[in-house]
């Protein structure tokens, strides 16, 4: 059974944001990364395990997970299990103040 990924407007606009970003240097390296990234929250979504808990002080944060995008090791997908499935909440690159930007 294959699990649902439901993306926060914050973690779309994350991910447009990116391509943009990457697609500005390199329009191939651009698609492989949402490809990555896509691939990476299918199996997030079948395992929402697997992610690394966030250790955050912030009690807002608590239960949110966080796990890596193959190849593109510096985006950052942090997200909650859900029923079902997991929601993301955004999509980080690593060298940003990750904490501040999860709590707006």
């Amino acid at each position: 059974m294959r699990g649902r990924v439901t993306k926060s407007d914050e973690a779309r606009a994350d991910l447009l944001n990116h391509f943009r970003y990457i697609g500005r240097h390199n329009l191939g390296a651009a698609r492989r990364f949402l490809a990555a990234a896509k691939k990476a929250m299918e199996l997030l979504a079948w395992m929402p395990e697997i992610g690394s808990i966030w250790e955050s002080p912030h009690p807002f944060l608590s239960g949110v997970r966080v796990w890596p995008i193959r190849k593109f090791k510096n985006y950052l997908i942090f997200y909650r299990p859900i029923v079902g499935g997991i929601f993301v909440l955004r999509v980080l690159h690593g060298a940003r103040q990750v904490d501040e930007l999860l709590r707006e």
